[in-house]
């Protein structure tokens, strides 16, 4: 079976960033809306590629996909359903209410909460009303990368409990009346996510032990919600037609391996099997010979290979020579930050440098890619939970030493707000920068559209520091300076040569520009066409990275390095170093 069965109206795909979420879900919507049901396709993720993997512009409202007449798609955006929200909220009180009033309101407003808890209500409206999406028979929601598919999953009941629990009246979210009223709302939505009669949950991977990993965590961690009608999709299954090319047989070999090592819970969930293609998924051809690999026609003419893009070991070679600063990798889940990020770190640290390896990725796994310890490299990660103590015992300390037993209780009651997380988490993000005084820090960082959220939130930060009272560090302070410090701080995108990662990478360059910040480079990863096998589907889609190698390299970077796809995996310092030469 190559795509998912499903027995359920509302069918979410979530995952590892990378692995397929957006296209297995869009073949499937495309399968069932061909057999003669009316689909809704919803994107939740910041950083959506629905619109091109459709071959259709979206908005926030049900669009007909062209050619599919059966099929409809639409995505949450995230920024506009806040300030649809912040008006709702603000609109009933303008001419009513001072000029002074109406602009506080408006500040309490304007804080990342905000804009989680208005995609939040979006994404409620469609799986808590069903009067709503009552035109459809399927609702498929193409989910964002695994950390904040889980955070997404768990507001209801976060959010359910933080409004129960307030007294106060008021908070960094602004008025709780506005989130009282969707009370309702949202104790629907957590009924029907829980519903194995209603609503299935597809853990779509691919046959790494790394996508595996993360499947099996978010198993777990969604049985512990009470989500159970769970599938398992692998997505990009590859056997080698003949043996004996090193790249075909160590793909083959890896992916056996993963999938066979599985845990056991994971493994016995009822499995659906996509083959890996020789084309990329843009598409409703493409989408239909995901269910169908026959129709994924061979191109065998010959072609005259390009000059190729330098490795990466030269852009190492000249970020050691600065003795010091931050190296950030960023870019669409799934496209190897991590390894990228892992290797740098270790290729500076055998120059003799001391070098942070972190990340601000909730999904990354930096120390399982680096394996054993290095001489000179020190592994960390910014724990949101311990991050958030820390904040809160600061602020309790400071602004509730003065307090009574009422104020300290709802001081106590503010922080229990999901926005303390946010700024606890920025803070940590700020101070591992800060290290890049004295050494190196290497930075593998969340997503693409969560880091520019992070990236955004230097305004934000400091209103929330003001009405908390809390310090403002140094390290947050000098934030933003160092990040558009070209000899500072070097931002490296990474993507892979296919349609999507490429686009989004060029929005992604296109979000750093307006904040200031200029990328050092750019980075292919995982390249079949300079890893020289000569397998026949291998060197097929070698073929097809062409045009987007030469669209990074002679289009959109200041300089460009291309790493081949690796037979080994890119795990232990042995490993890395052969991303780096």
């Amino acid at each position: 079976m190559a795509l998912p069965a499903p027995d359920t109206r509302y069918l979410f795909f979530t995952g590892k960033g990378g692995v397929g979420k957006t296209s297995l879900s869009c073949a499937t919507g495309l399968a069932l809306a061909e057999g003669g049901k009316r689909v809704l396709i919803v994107s939740t993720d910041p950083a959506s590629n629905l619109d091109e993997v459709l071959g259709t512009s979206l908005s926030q409202r049900p669009t007909q996909i062209a050619d599919a007449p059966n099929l409809f798609a639409l995505n949450i955006d995230p920024e506009a359903a806040a300030r649809d929200y912040r008006e709702r909220m603000v609109g009933p009180y303008r001419g009513i209410l001072p000029p002074a009033a109406i602009a506080s309101m408006e500040e309490q407003f304007s804080g990342a909460c905000t804009v989680e808890i208005a995609a939040f209500d979006e994404f409620a409206k469609l799986l808590g009303d069903a009067l709503v999406t009552a035109e459809f028979d399927h609702v498929i929601f193409d989910t964002a990368p695994t950390g904040h598919t889980l955070r997404l999953l768990t507001l209801p009941s976060a959010w359910t409990q933080f409004i129960a629990s307030s007294t106060g009246g008021a908070s960094c979210l602004g008025p709780l009346a506005g989130l009282e009223k969707q009370k309702t709302l949202y104790a629907a939505t957590v009924a029907h996510l829980a519903d194995p009669a209603m609503t299935t949950v597809i853990l779509v991977a691919r046959p790494e032990a790394s996508a595996l990993r993360e499947a099996e965590r978010t198993r777990g961690e969604l049985a512990q919600l009470g989500v159970v009608n769970l599938r398992l999709a692998l997505n990009g299954v590859f056997t080698a037609a003949t043996a004996g090319d090193a790249v075909a047989d160590a793909m083959t070999r890896r992916g056996s391996q993963a999938v066979a090592a599985m845990p056991a819970a994971l493994a016995g969930l009822p499995r659906s099997q996509t083959p890996f293609l020789p084309k990329g998924t843009v598409g409703l051809d493409c989408l239909r010979a995901m269910s169908e690999p026959a129709l994924a026609v061979m191109d065998d003419a010959d072609m005259v290979t390009p000059v190729l893009p330098e490795g990466l070991a030269p852009l190492v070679d000249d970020l050691a020579r600065a003795g010091k600063g931050v190296v950030m990798t960023m870019g669409k889940g799934g496209v190897g930050k991590t390894s990228v990020a892992a290797a740098i770190a270790v290729a500076l640290a055998g120059k003799g440098h001391r070098v942070l390896l972190s990340t601000t990725d909730p999904a990354a796994h930096v120390d399982l890619a680096v394996g054993a310890p290095v001489s000179g490299l020190t592994v960390a990660r910014i724990d949101p939970d311990a991050e958030v103590a820390a904040y809160a015992d600061e602020v309790l300390a400071k602004a509730g030493a003065g307090l009574d037993a009422a104020g300290r209780a709802m001081l106590e009651e503010d922080l229990r707000s999901p926005c303390t997380e946010e700024i606890a988490v920025f803070r940590a993000f700020a101070r591992t920068v800060d290290a890049g005084r004295d050494g190196f820090v290497v930075l593998d960082t969340a997503p693409t559209g969560h880091t520019i959220l992070l990236l955004d939130a230097a305004e934000a930060y400091h209103r929330e520091v003001s009405r908390t009272q809390a310090d403002m560090p140094d390290s947050v302070r000098q934030l933003l300076p160092r990040l558009r410090d070209p000899a500072f701080t070097h931002v490296l995108i990474v993507t892979l040569a296919e349609a999507t990662p490429v686009h989004e990478a060029e929005r992604l360059q296109a979000d750093l520009a307006r904040a200031g910040i200029t990328p050092t480079a750019w980075v292919i990863n995982q390249s079949l066409l300079a890893s020289g096998t000569k397998d026949p589907l291998l060197a097929q889609r070698g073929r097809f990275e062409v045009p987007f190698i030469q669209r990074v390299a002679h289009g959109l970077a200041q300089r460009c390095a291309l790493i081949p796809w690796q037979p080994n995996a890119p795990v232990g310092a042995e490993a890395l170093a052969e991303l780096v030469v």
